[in-house]
């Protein structure tokens, strides 16, 4: 799948997960390297590795990185992801259950785009790109493309911008998003990406992102990088 040339400026959320390392690189080859940066927020989430991992990411990417605090998402708790005493669930969950996981933090997604739109506006970048996908098994409703669609107008309408929200992995299955990490250069930089639910390095392998992402990659006949580097030891 070829990716044609954009011109503009884009502003790349990057949480140092697979997906959003992956649309970084998507962005580079899309833009070009001069005209993509990177934002990472700090929303009080209990893994502080993966904040490393963005760091780090950025850095190999060679983009510039802005990380944004965003404390209150913590100070809500109730989640997984923020709050100490919640454990995340384990394994994928079944098509057929339509309750959100434990791991679903509410308005997370619409407030990092909010963040981000300001951000790419301040900048005057006309693009902002994140990883999220529809075909995630997660169920989040803030991952989805009426959802997206409904926040781009709304961000348009209330900054009086013309900002487009670019969501390249939305409609890809996890092995696909695995090929398009090799079709614009991001296998390298997956070697240091983060995803577990449980921050374990190496990877916890039980809970729901660790077999997602396993599971892409063994769709897609290839071997994450990120397991081969902790095997041995790098």
């Amino acid at each position: 799948m070829s990716i044609p040339n954009q011109a503009g400026r884009a502003l790349v959320v990057l949480s140092g997960g697979q997906d959003s390392t992956t649309c970084l690189f998507w962005a580079i080859q899309r833009f070009g390297r001069d005209a993509v940066e990177a934002v990472t927020f700090d929303y009080g989430q209990r893994h502080r590795v993966e904040l490393t991992a963005a760091r780090r990411i950025a850095k190999m990417a060679g983009v510039r990185q802005t990380v944004l605090p965003i404390d209150t998402f913590g100070v809500m708790g109730g989640n997984a992801l923020t709050a100490q005493d919640i454990a995340p669930e384990e394994g994928a969950r079944d098509d057929a259950d339509k309750t959100l996981p434990n791991t679903f933090v509410p308005g997370r997604n619409l407030v990092f785009l909010t963040f981000a739109a300001a951000l790419a506006w301040q900048k005057g970048m006309e693009h902002v790109v994140t990883g999220v996908a529809q075909t995630d098994y997660s169920g989040y409703p803030d991952c989805r493309e009426n959802t997206l669609k409904a926040l781009e107008l709304a961000i348009r309408l209330g900054m009086d911008s013309r900002v487009q929200l670019h969501a390249p992995l939305m409609f890809m299955s996890k092995a696909e998003t695995v090929h398009l990490a090799e079709e614009v250069g991001a296998m390298e930089a997956l070697a240091y990406s983060h995803t577990c639910y449980n921050g374990a390095v190496p990877p916890c392998g039980v809970c729901a992102s660790c077999e997602l992402r396993a599971k892409g990659f063994a769709e897609a006949g290839v071997e994450d990088p990120l397991v081969v580097r902790t095997r041995t030891g790098a």
